[in-house]
């Protein structure tokens, strides 16, 4: 008589789901969703066993004593690794057939569990399931295979995805014997299963159709979605299996969105810019011009490094040490910091027309506060602007300008032109080298502002900047050139110095701290003094890591002469552009300064293109797109293989100018446009 295996079902259960953190101890009515699971799982006949394989990471304790405190064995093991766990777990129970439940399914059947174990004995297989294919509804996921073809596939494959998925091995590589059972209809695309909050909402739904009952079968929840189809439409828009082709970064960028408005602080950085449902999102760690997912996985970025704030590259060494040495001395005091008088007289020398500094955190700030002192200055409040800042920056700046609170003024609405409403009669927009526009504005409007950036895609003509000077000292006109982009990008300063044009003021950020939060407003005395008629003023911007980070990457820079390097760099990326465009056949255009160099490939399919390019270089490991924001660390050993993984991938965009449907290459969403610059 041959002798039963030992059948042990291994539910895998931890806290730290990233779309739901802390799902399986999440209550349906009373009752921890785990606990239910369990309960329904204990009525299966052929299982001698139910064992919870969780990690050792602490967060787990909860779960750990709840579940022993129900009888049941918990066992901790690796958090990623989680074939290892169930190995672990298997084998401190003695187990010699493997039953595997993931704890996120509340609505596991016992009688499909039971009709899994017997077809897996009768057929004599390593491997048996009822997903591959799938056919029964997500949340009744279940899998048999024997402990020793577990611990032959764990010796035979390194792959983090087989590990931290346990069984894709076992299924897809041939090597062993599996079979699967299928259900009489495919009901694959019911979603019964608790990934994410919709989800849980239609599991909540359904016991509370069947309390005080919890072990009602699978067949009565098919009927009653069949019934009462509004019970379950919460979730519909997931898809099955979504988590396990999502990175831990997509994840949380879909978590990020139920409590963040638009996910995040910064619209550049937002993952539909670049690869709607495919970008990792998140960063845990990055240096020089290399940073590593919440999953570990490296990537060279040749994009915008951190929306170009770091031309030293991420985590330069000295930046790092100065900023440690003011943490540790202490960021915040009562009293002022120093390096803020170092930093105010280190721009002065750099810029000898400005006499005076104000000093903030982010450019939105800096607008504000140049605004301000501006309108104070010239006892005007209209502004002429030409740039792309961006109106939300514009909005804050242009309402400092008089002494109401802006709290019910934060979400203004746009018209047309994207000029907030209330603004109208306020803000003139005019374009960049149209010196017949700004004139035109002056005539019609006591403009008292004029705020511009020094050079747009293309470089001032017929001597547009100087024009403008004379223009804005003729009619006693505060003259702004917001450099938070520009700065120390093709000079060790504002990009004014390069044509021998001085303004009233200028704004600095992005590059002065290197990834530090540091802005400044530098100016004349005249204008500057007018400060202290109108209040500016905030805690914040006396704190002490921005201008230590600040004053040590102005050192850093002046020593590497590093506006030299990123130009150079920065104009040998465009050539390597334009000589693949050139093989391939296609026409591109460049715009921007040398150090944000960009282009974009003349097509109606533009956005298509650069969805395709962001898309494939994130499979070779880049992180890439369009336009890159160069640092000092796109050195030739970065750039040389990133253009031989570039080169591909034009021949694709050759080929869908050629004919080919580039939706066909897409693997998600075409990428957002984003904000359209002022010209």
């Amino acid at each position: 008589m041959a002798v039963r295996m030992k059948t042990v079902v291994i539910v895998q259960a931890r806290m730290g789901s990233t779309r739901l953190p802390n799902k399986v101890m999440k209550t349906i009515g009373d009752t921890p969703m785990i606990e239910l699971l369990l309960s329904r799982l204990a009525l299966a006949k052929e299982v001698d066993q139910i064992v919870v394989a969780t990690s050792i990471d602490p967060r787990n304790q909860p779960l750990s004593d709840h579940v022993r405190a129900l009888g049941f064995q918990c066992v901790a093991g690796s958090e990623n690794d989680v074939m290892a766990r169930y190995i672990q777990a298997a084998r401190a129970c003695e187990a010699d057939v493997i039953v595997r439940v993931t704890g996120d399914c509340p609505l596991i059947d016992p009688e499909v569990v039971d009709e899994a174990i017997r077809t897996f004995r009768s057929r004599a297989v390593d491997y048996f399931s009822n997903i591959a294919p799938p056919t029964y509804p997500d949340g009744l996921d279940t899998e048999v295979f024997t402990l020793s073809a577990l611990e032959r596939a764990a010796s035979e494959t390194s792959s983090d995805y087989d590990h931290e998925h346990v069984t894709p091995y076992l299924r897809e590589s041939g090597r062993f014997k599996t079979a699967s059972m299928t259900c009489e209809q495919n009901l694959a695309s019911l979603r019964w299963t608790v990934d994410d909050p919709a989800d849980l909402k239609v599991i909540e739904a359904v016991f509370r159709h069947f309390a005080p009952q919890t072990h009602f079968s699978w067949r009565e929840v098919l009927a009653l979605q069949q019934s009462q189809p509004h019970l379950f439409e919460a979730n519909h828009q997931l898809t099955r299996n979504q988590g396990a082709t999502m990175g831990t970064g997509q994840k949380l960028w879909q978590r990020a969105k139920r409590v963040i408005p638009g996910g995040n602080m910064l619209l550049s950085k937002r993952a539909e810019m670049f690869l709607p449902e495919q970008w990792p999102a998140y960063f845990s760690r990055a240096k020089g011009c290399q940073l590593w997912d919440l999953d570990g996985k490296a990537y060279t970025d040749v994009s915008i490094m951190g929306i170009g704030t770091n031309i030293l590259g991420y985590g330069h060494p000295e930046v790092d040490a100065a900023v440690q040495q003011t943490v540790a001395a202490g960021n915040m005091s009562t009293l002022n910091c120093p390096e803020e008088v170092y930093l105010a007289e280190r721009l002065v020398e750099l810029h000898p027309w400005a006499d005076m500094v104000r000093l903030a955190r982010s450019g939105g700030e800096a607008n504000a506060i140049a605004i301000r002192i501006a309108r104070a200055a010239s006892g005007r409040d209209k502004v002429a602007v030409c740039g792309y800042h961006g109106w939300h920056d514009w909005y804050l700046s242009a309402n400092l300008g008089d002494e109401q609170n802006l709290a019910g003024h934060l979400l203004p609405g746009l018209d047309p032109k994207g000029v907030p409403q209330n603004l109208r009669g306020t803000v003139f927009p005019f374009n960049y080298n149209n010196f017949a526009e700004l004139e035109s504005l002056l005539k019609n409007h006591d403009i008292g502002v004029i705020k511009m950036e020094v050079v747009r895609n293309k470089g001032p003509e017929d001597n547009f900047l100087h024009k403008v000077r004379k223009l804005a000292t003729d009619h006693g006109i505060v003259l702004i050139f917001d450099e938070c982009t520009s700065g120390f990008r093709q000079t060790f300063g504002g990009l004014h110095k390069l044509y021998g044009v001085e303004p009233d003021m200028a704004m600095f950020g992005k590059a002065l701290g290197n990834g530090y939060a540091i802005t400044a407003t530098i100016g004349r005395r005249d204008i500057m003094e007018a400060a202290q008629s109108t209040f500016i003023s905030s805690t914040f911007w006396t704190e002490r890591i921005g201008p230590t980070a600040a004053l040590k990457t102005l050192e850093v820079m002046e020593r590497l002469k590093s506006w030299n390097t990123i130009t150079a760099t920065g104009l040998a990326i465009r050539a390597r552009w334009q000589q693949l465009a050139d093989k391939h056949g296609l026409k591109i255009d460049h715009w921007g300064l040398p150090a944000l160099t960009g282009f974009t490939i003349d097509s109606p399919h533009a956005l298509a293109y650069k969805t395709l390019i962001t898309q494939e270089m994130l499979g070779k490991g880049y992180l890439a797109g369009n336009s890159v924001y160069v640092s000092i660390e796109h050195t030739p050993a970065v750039l040389d293989p990133f253009f031989e993984a570039l080169d591909p991938v034009f021949g694709l965009i050759q080929q869908c100018e050629e004919g080919r449907d580039v939706a066909t290459l897409l693997k998600g969403p075409v990428c957002h446009a984003g904000f359209k610059r002022l010209n």
